[in-house]
């Protein structure tokens, strides 16, 4: 693991005060609505199928062990909250794509990374007394596609009406998305609204960098999250292409080919916020600038050969387990508009699968077994 460094320049850390969030006054209509929309996805996908999925993130290409390690010696900045003291966690890693509906790898949109790490002590969080996780949930891209729960409400509602609608068609558009990405990312540019819509390039998820996109609370100070792949058998699959065209799990075939003989190492890394202008609690949109406070390794996460999917391990993780960013301590609260709204939807979204399934939703409160 590289070592940490300090930021340049000796910023000054922003430090956490509740006065940092900024509540619309009408941000519980809002949520209210993207819970409904968020349901009417779930509603859609058991109407069709008989089995209630997430509302979002449905499908899963990896469900994994691993074991998180916190060193010695982090610089007192950067030991806080869970990271405050050395120490070895286990976890539970689910890679998915965001859809709510179960589709085929040659649809290809972003990609998600849910990390839970087992035994962790503190203050707990709002609604998840009683549990010892801490939860951390990722996307493969610096920053969400929208600004504010209101800005994400009108996206969400056209892709609530779309879907378990017109496979083929998705198929369709998705393979002209690609092109039009492909097109863009050729002369510099990126579009994560094309990337969010079926455009994004089917390359290989083992090789991503993923993102918490919304800052969370760090201990004294706040922060942006991120997991970056560094041992050399994931590195050398960042951009790698994956073959989807006739795999219609061609991304979970992919990642159970690769543990078969092979272990993975990646880094849990913080970028401190320094300045509430350029790096906004309430604005999930905006890229924090790296120039002016780099992301900076805490932590160490490794998955060693396994099973890295099956019908067995679908059935621990995909229905008993619920993760999301209010699944933790107080020391790292989710933080602004996009991760406030994340509190109501994502319990909705468990609920309804534990009620719809018959399978109550279990948080693991010591090491957890995958099956093979």
């Amino acid at each position: 693991m590289s070592t940490p460094v300090t930021p340049p320049s000796n910023p000054q850390f922003v430090r956490y005060t509740p006065t940092l969030e900024q509540i619309p006054d009408d941000e519980a209509e809002t949520i209210q609505g993207l819970t409904e929309a968020l349901r009417s996805i779930s509603e859609r996908v058991y109407e069709d199928s008989g089995h209630a999925v997430r509302s979002v993130h449905a499908k899963s290409h990896g469900l994994l062990s691993a074991v998180l390690d916190v060193p010695e010696g982090l610089p007192p900045h950067l030991a806080q909250g869970i990271f405050a003291k050395p120490g070895r966690y286990d976890v539970v890693m689910r890679f998915s794509t965001n859809p709510g509906d179960i589709l085929d790898d040659s649809i290809s949109t972003p990609r998600g990374l849910a990390v839970k790490i087992i035994g962790v002590e503190g203050e707990r969080l709002p609604g998840s007394e009683g549990e010892n996780v801490q939860d951390i949930v990722m996307q493969n891209a610096p920053a969400f596609t929208a600004a504010t729960p209101k800005a994400f409400l009108k996206t969400l509602k056209l892709l609530a009406a779309t879907t378990d609608k017109a496979p083929g068609l998705k198929k369709a558009l998705s393979a002209v998305l690609r092109g039009t990405e492909k097109a863009l990312e050729a002369v510099g540019g990126e579009s994560g609204t094309l990337k969010s819509l079926g455009g994004h390039p089917e390359t290989n998820l083992l090789g991503e960098t993923y993102y918490s996109i919304a800052p969370v609370r760090y201990g004294d100070y706040v922060a942006k999250l991120s997991l970056a792949p560094v041992s050399a058998s994931l590195t050398n699959l960042t951009d790698a292409p994956v073959e989807i065209n006739g795999h219609p799990n061609g991304l979970r075939e992919s990642v159970n080919s690769f543990f078969v003989q092979q272990s993975g190492e990646w880094e849990v890394r913080v970028q401190l916020c320094t300045n509430v202008e350029t790096m906004p609690i309430e604005d999930a949109s905006v890229r924090w600038p790296e120039d002016e406070s780099p992301f900076v390794t805490v932590a160490k996460l490794t998955a060693g050969p396994q099973t890295a999917w099956s019908e067995a391990r679908a059935a621990v993780v995909d229905e008993r387990m619920a993760f999301g960013p209010w699944h933790g301590v107080v020391a790292h609260q989710p933080l602004g508009g996009v991760m406030r709204a994340r509190k109501t939807t994502y319990q909705s979204s468990a609920d309804y699968r534990s009620e719809r399934n018959g399978c109550p939703i279990h948080q693991p409160r010591e090491q957890t077994y995958l099956p093979e």
